[in-house]
């Protein structure tokens, strides 16, 4: 497979107002991406990103469209005005997400149902119909939490194995034949930003806080960290693939295991 050549292409940022969006969205552009449009919740937040990526690339290369993804209207808005105004849409990373397990179901209306409404207006028509180039790229942001278990947090697991799921499911060659759109997965480790950070109040209670001792010790990293590594993914990774961002190292691919090649292990009725 050919490398993705990131130069002159328009990306969609979900969640790029800070964070590792933003480091995303900065990394596209140091590789010459055409723009960048950041789609998020947070207006000042997004407008001061902005600032800095004109400053750093110059004018035109970056505008920010105010966006709650897990309302498809919204969403889809991001979409015909990315066309609108770059006549093209090339790249789509789903990063938006939250964890706050107290918020269980708008976590999973943003983690999981934003994901699937980006993927669906990716896919289905906005970079299917409007990429400028032969293959189009959807890059969904999953978690360490999307391929192990961790107590601490199970329904924030519960959308990272989500998003791992729909990645494997619609990164299948046979979309790909049909769209052209490679759909690929990053499992981001342990990452210095106010969702790792700030745990208090955003479990299922006391006695889940308490169990962040069971969340492994890992080198840690910084979204600028993860951002050059992320390029890599979306420059060579293989449609339906998954990888591991981790401790600063260069990514690695997880694979879930062949159920039809492993060991079966029965549980059987003991009388």
């Amino acid at each position: 497979m050919a490398a993705f050549n990131i130069k002159g292409k328009v990306a969609v940022v979900t969640g790029g107002a800070a964070g590792l969006g933003f480091q995303f969205a900065r990394h596209l552009l140091k590789k010459q991406a055409k723009a960048v449009v950041l789609a998020d919740i947070l207006p000042e937040s997004g407008q001061k990103a902005v600032l800095q990526l004109e400053k750093e690339f110059g004018l035109n290369k970056a505008i920010f469209i105010k966006t709650d993804v897990s309302d498809y209207d919204q969403f889809e808005n991001v979409f015909k005005t990315t066309v609108s105004t770059y006549k093209n849409v090339d790249i789509l990373i789903n990063n938006a997400g939250i964890f706050n397990d107290s918020i269980w179901q708008r976590e999973i209306e943003i983690n999981l149902k934003g994901t699937i409404n980006g993927v669906l207006l990716a896919l289905e028509n906005y970079i299917k119909n409007n990429k400028s180039g032969e293959e189009g790229l959807i890059v969904n942001v999953s978690s360490i939490a999307g391929i192990a278990p961790l107590p601490l947090m199970p329904a924030y697991v519960a959308t990272k194995f989500g998003i791992h799921g729909l990645t494997l499911s619609w990164g299948s060659v046979e979309h790909y034949n049909r769209t052209k759109v490679r759909v690929v997965g990053i499992c981001p480790g342990a990452t210095t930003t106010p969702m790792l950070t700030e745990v208090a109040n955003r479990t299922f209670g006391a006695a889940y806080e308490e169990l962040l001792y069971t969340v492994e010790a890992v080198p840690g990293q910084g979204p600028e960290d993860v951002g050059p590594h992320a390029m890599t993914v979306v420059e060579s990774a293989p449609t339906g693939t998954m990888w591991v961002l981790e401790g600063g190292e260069p990514p690695f691919q997880f694979q879930l295991p062949d159920r039809f090649n492993q060991p079966k292990v029965f549980l059987r009725h003991k009388l």
